[in-house]
């Protein structure tokens, strides 16, 4: 909050309030306590965020937040009780900025104030050297990261809330290839550990389904100008050109393949397969396709009423993200009410077996003991008309898959 100019006397009574638990911000969204009546409320269970918050993939973490702030309110609702004893769930929300440096610094953060488990982080890059922390300290904590190391480092403690890019990328390699029909096949990546993870997963499909990859490149998640990688891609005249990375650069790259005459459509994962492509590409969108964990919304087990339930609390649609971010925290707070306590240590084993089925994304929300989700599906998506369009889901409770169209 913005402070005005005080007395000293008047610095000293706000000092005496703090002290005393009896300062509150008021500008804190439901669900996120201040840390003076967490100070006040012995019974207060805290669970850590971090993600984006600013920077160009901020709209990924407001969204992802908003799906845990809605599961944190809609638990404390319930009044819950945990060893016989009344508890409140504290949401306490840091950005990382999508930086690995600030992530770490962050998760030290977190286990310094003994934050009771970690929902997040949001990019692999970021999850992957902070988890080494929680670890160390003991702390659960489930990922939106979709890299495959992130769950295979060995330790007990992490925990995935959407499907791997292992998953995803062999769905993608396998789909451009026998339904798409493409035979060249051109791969750009960003560097990060999630876009060049995913890249990395997709050309190992490829080549498995009899594709070539006739030409890989990179560039990073800064980037927006491609011209000098477009000219180079488009002299090999590839069938379909893959993209690992966000929508702040595949929207950009979109619209300069249009416009430099590349037949080729765009094809990337989930954080593509988002509203805010969809505005920087304008028209350029078209044709674009996209993976994405899990059943599109209206098909999950308890989209349509989450669907309805969020625009209630945040006046916007759901976006991709929210609803993981909603299951991962219920799941958290399910195990340990399940362990009868929310000390890291003693829900830890409980969580690792947890079987939450009651999930908006999935009626059968448990993992493999590396971490994994067992129940992942894969949707794939084509823009059309300016908006997405179901193609084929795989796996995950999926229904007979939609025809899918020819390569442009």
């Amino acid at each position: 909050m913005r402070l005005n100019k005080l007395t000293s006397v008047s610095l000293a009574v706000a000092a005496a309030l703090a002290i005393a638990g009896c300062s509150q911000k008021q500008d804190a969204p439901a669900g996120e306590a201040s840390a003076a009546s967490a100070a006040a409320d012995g019974n207060v269970v805290k669970i850590g965020f971090a993600a984006p918050l600013t920077g160009p993939q901020a709209h990924y973490g407001e969204e992802y937040k908003n799906g845990v702030t809605l599961a944190i309110e809609d638990a404390n609702a319930e009044k819950p009780t945990i060893d016989g004893k009344p508890v409140t769930f504290e949401l306490v929300s840091e950005d990382d900025q999508a930086d690995p440096k600030t992530a770490t610094q962050l998760a030290q953060k977190f286990v310094d104030n003994k934050v009771n488990g970690i929902v997040g982080h949001f990019n692999s890059g970021t999850s992957i050297p902070a988890s080494k922390i929680y670890s160390d300290a003991g702390i659960p904590m489930i990922a939106m990261a979709t890299s495959p190391v992130f769950t295979s480092q060995g330790y007990k403690n992490t925990f995935r809330s959407m499907t791997s890019d292992t998953q995803q990328g062999s769905v993608m390699g396998q789909f451009v290839v026998q339904k798409l029909n493409a035979k060249k096949i051109v791969i750009v990546d960003d560097r990060t550990a999630y876009g060049q993870g995913l890249a990395d997963e997709f050309e190992k499909a490829v080549k498995a389904a009899g594709g070539e990859v006739v030409k890989r490149e990179f560039t990073n998640d800064k980037a927006t100008d491609f011209a000098a990688i477009l000219t180079s891609i488009k002299g090999v005249s590839p069938d379909v050109v893959f993209y690992g990375g966000a929508d702040a650069q595949s929207a950009p790259m979109a619209k300069q393949m249009k416009r430099l005459g590349l037949k080729a459509p765009l094809i990337s994962g989930e954080m593509t397969k988002t509203p805010t492509f969809l505005k920087l590409a304008g028209q350029e969108a078209e044709g674009t396709i996209a993976s994405l964990a899990g059943l599109p919304l209206d098909k999950m087990p308890k989209g349509a009423d989450y669907a309805s339930r969020y625009k209630a609390r945040f006046n916007m649609d759901v976006a991709t993200y929210s609803p993981y971010g909603y299951d991962a925290a219920r799941a958290m707070i399910a195990a340990m009410k399940e362990a009868n306590s929310a000390d890291p240590a003693k829900y830890l084993p409980v969580l690792a077996k947890v079987q939450y089925k009651d999930g908006v994304t999935s009626s059968n929300w448990t993992y493999d003991d590396k971490g994994d989700l067992k129940d992942g599906g894969i949707t794939v998506y084509k823009v059309e008309k300016g908006e997405w369009k179901v193609l084929e889901t795989v796996g995950g409770g999926a229904a007979a898959p939609a025809a899918a169209s020819a390569a442009q």
